[in-house]
């Protein structure tokens, strides 16, 4: 799961906004280093990251990439699902994804605190949320394989790897309710459980 993915999962199990984000830049134990419902949504981030990667749908999407390209399916993956998410949006929400965007991008945008105590800069609300919408085109998700690749010690793996996600699209589309469905379960049964230390 993508940005958008983890927020909207965050939401789901009443946990800050802002967690579902920092989840990607937090290493490491947390340790009572973020306010405590910040630092179970962190949590929840890592919880769902696992639940994804060993989900049998999503084992079965990276087998139907080449051998040279496996390894970096699961991060095109990712982003796809944010594709597909965005583009059949009104079956996961009421709130319209602009709203939504909006709503999470500000949430980010506030939580100064949560940011400076994982050493990275807040977001720019208007870039984070136009970020997010961008998610509902191919344009968009192109531009989000090739930043994500930027960050990689081989970029060029993960930008062939993304080449073909079009290809793909028909089949994550088709997992994709039920993947979310598992993965909401997942996230209510997280909030359900006492904080413990990840």
């Amino acid at each position: 799961m993508n940005y958008l993915a983890h927020l909207w999962l965050s939401e789901q199990a009443g946990l800050p906004l802002p967690g579902a984000i920092l989840g990607d830049m937090v290493r490491g134990r947390l340790d009572g280093r973020f306010p405590p419902e910040l630092e179970r949504s962190i949590a929840l981030h890592r919880r769902i990251d696992v639940v994804t990667d060993s989900h049998p749908l999503v084992i079965a999407a990276r087998s139907r990439y080449a051998p040279g390209a496996r390894r970096y399916a699961g991060i095109v993956l990712d982003i796809v699902h944010d594709h597909c998410l965005a583009l059949d949006w009104p079956r996961y929400s009421e709130e319209s994804l602009a709203n939504f965007s909006r709503r999470a991008a500000d949430a980010l945008a506030a939580e100064r605190e949560g940011f400076d105590l994982a050493g990275k800069s807040v977001p720019s609300a208007w870039r984070f949320r136009r970020l997010l919408l961008s998610y509902a085109g191919e344009s968009g998700i192109d531009r989000a394989i090739r930043r994500t690749a930027m960050w990689m010690k081989k970029p060029e793996g993960l930008i062939e790897a993304g080449q073909d996600w079009r290809e793909h699209l028909p089949q994550v589309q088709a997992m994709l309710p039920q993947l979310l469905a598992d993965l909401r379960l997942a996230a209510l049964e997280f909030a359900k459980e006492p904080a413990q230390r990840p």
